[in-house]
């Protein structure tokens, strides 16, 4: 909870100072959904205790879905993220949820057009639903690095088409309902290639 906390109050700091570093800002809203492919790390216990687990593929290429809220100028823009995916494999199951603050540089490349890259800061939530398994949580946190293009539409509506790359530490327990620990499974990094469609309030 302490870690939760210091990035919260992190995120409001640099919200602060880019509110204040920005003009002529729009308020904008987005609906997200890509495909999300995570890495995840068996314990050395859980390794003894299963065959042949692929934990990457737990959740590999599954449909995530997301919303955003932020501003935008004609450099810059920042926003937070909320998205989420899961996934199952093998018999076991897992459920990813993102909260993420995020700040992106726009470069121009036409009248309609324009590339853009920054950066993430937020936490991850991990939920291990696996089948006769007893159901566990974590949180982690999530930072790391998104870059794409935006096509406008109207002086409104925009596509966008971006890659995320994110690092965390959430980890669950896996364990059959009642009976002993099996061992764990950590997430370690997530991509996410996504499609957003944008409108400008």
């Amino acid at each position: 909870m302490k870690t939760f906390n210091s990035l919260l109050a992190a995120m409001a700091v640099c919200a602060a100072g880019i509110t204040n570093a920005q003009a002529a800002e729009e308020n904008f809203a987005s609906l997200t959904y890509g495909q999300t492919s995570d890495k995840v790390r068996k314990s050395g216990l859980l390794q003894s205790n299963t065959d042949h687990l692929n934990a990457d593929g737990i959740i590999g290429k599954d449909d995530t879905w997301g919303v955003r809220l932020g501003k935008i100028n004609d450099q810059a823009r920042y926003y937070l993220t909320y998205d989420n995916v899961s996934g199952d494999h093998s018999g076991y199951k897992l459920r990813q949820e993102n909260l993420l603050g995020s700040y992106d540089l726009l470069l121009p490349v036409g009248d309609t057009t324009k590339l853009f890259g920054g950066g993430s800061l937020g936490m991850t939530k991990l939920t291990q639903d696996s089948p006769g398994a007893s159901r566990d949580t974590d949180y982690g946190y999530a930072v790391g690095l998104q870059a794409g293009v935006i096509q406008e539409i109207t002086d409104n509506a925009s596509m966008e088409l971006g890659y995320r790359y994110l690092r965390t530490n959430a980890e669950t327990e896996v364990g059959a309902s009642g009976g002993p620990k099996e061992g764990t499974l950590r997430l370690t990094s997530s991509a996410q290639t996504y499609l957003a469609a944008t409108y400008k309030f």
